[in-house]
């Protein structure tokens, strides 16, 4: 049994998804179990109650699909339109903004993506070109530049893109979130082929002056990178719980196997070539867990400095953890770790996702080099 520092609420929430997760499992179809989830309020759980949600926070949100990712059926736009757009909106946005869009988003009827990654400005948000200017004339924003490897953009109704304005005094060039509506006019998207099979497809993004009201702007126009980081930080902590689920899943398959597997006179799961890889890599996902944890509770108490740190640090051990969860766990099936019956192959591809997005396990090492232990940039 996994000693959590979860509170009772906490783990019947986890027990209550599980369910539905395994009632669903690997073969899952994605609006159905989308509807039952947003139904039983676990999609806007993060969401404050007076706009329709459950009034939790990251902490309860990253349960919900750590535990759908380890029944096999993980909802990735989770990560994109409750836990980011979702948070940035409830913390920044007016009051229409929030009584527009948040009842959707918790109850799973209205959709939101999200768009920062540029082709020459992946990790770097500071070389994002995507621009947004004011018409004299009218108030209204309108938006130049492209995006790239944009998830849901075809099924979302809206998505939250990243843009910079420039500072009236200085003329330097800040961070703005802007909502885009999927129909607006010159907002192009054209799908990237990918090997990797997933229910989200990913985009490229073309703005060709997109013109939006003045209202579509969310927050403040000068509070630049902390609005920015607000919706970055949870985004951090869903991935990694998506990849501790995603490594519970594999996890289980192969202990489940090498239970039952036997080619000598005892299971496979006996002999300590077998059982010591599954036991470092149960101690690894739980480790993450943990970190995960207080990642999320900072997060949800305000520190977003703090959680900055953990949700690096989370994610990252996250990552980690499933890609050797998932490799192991092939291994352990052998040549059945490559068949469709047991669902573990997609995962070697799928478990890689987790370390170079939506930041890499470089740009974290970069992150805690220089920010926790005050290192010199090289860059």
């Amino acid at each position: 049994m996994s000693v959590t520092l979860e509170t009772d609420e906490h783990k019947a929430l986890r027990e209550a998804v599980a369910a539905l997760g395994r009632r669903h499992g690997r073969t899952f179809d994605r609006e159905a179990l989308w509807q039952e989830a947003a139904k039983l309020g676990y999609l806007g759980v993060n969401l404050p109650e007076e706009y329709g949600g459950g009034g939790g926070g990251i902490s309860e949100l990253s349960i919900v699909l750590e535990e759908l990712a380890t029944a096999g059926c993980p909802l990735m736009l989770m990560v994109v339109s409750p836990a980011i757009c979702g948070t940035v909106i409830a913390r920044f946005g007016t009051e229409e903004q929030k009584r527009e869009w948040l009842p959707g988003l918790a109850d799973g009827t209205r959709t939101m993506a999200f768009g920062i990654t540029e082709p020459d400005a992946g990790s770097n948000s500071h070389r994002i070109t995507t621009t947004a200017r004011r018409d004299p004339d009218t108030g209204d924003w309108i938006l130049t530049g492209r995006k790239v490897f944009i998830s849901g953009v075809d099924i979302a109704d809206a998505t939250l893109i990243v843009g910079r304005t420039a500072d009236a005094r200085t003329g330097n060039l800040k961070p703005c979130l802007f909502i885009v509506p999927r129909d607006a006019e010159g907002f192009q998207r054209t799908r990237i082929d990918m090997e990797l099979n997933a229910a989200e497809k990913q985009f490229e993004l073309v703005l060709d002056d997109v013109r939006l009201p003045a209202d579509a702007l969310v927050g403040d126009e000068d509070a630049g990178l902390l609005q920015l980081f607000a919706g970055l930080n949870p985004e951090r902590i869903m991935t990694a719980a998506f990849a501790i689920g995603m490594g519970r899943f594999a996890l289980n398959r192969a202990i489940e196997y090498a239970r039952e597997r036997t080619v000598w006179k005892t299971p496979i799961g006996a002999h300590q070539a077998i059982a010591h890889p599954l036991a470092q890599a149960h101690i690894e996902l739980e480790l993450a867990r943990l970190m995960m944890q207080k990642a999320a509770h900072l997060y949800d108490a305000g520190d977003d400095i703090g959680a900055g740190e953990a949700a690096n640090m989370a994610k990252y051990a996250a990552a980690e953890a499933c890609v050797k969860a998932v490799d192991q766990s092939v291994h352990t099936l052998g040549g059945n770790g490559l068949t469709r019956e047991f669902g573990l192959a997609q995962l070697i591809t799928a478990a890689r996702v987790s370390r170079i997005a939506p930041v890499s396990r470089e740009m974290i090492l970069n992150y805690v080099s220089h920010q926790t232990l005050g290192l010199p940039k090289s860059y």
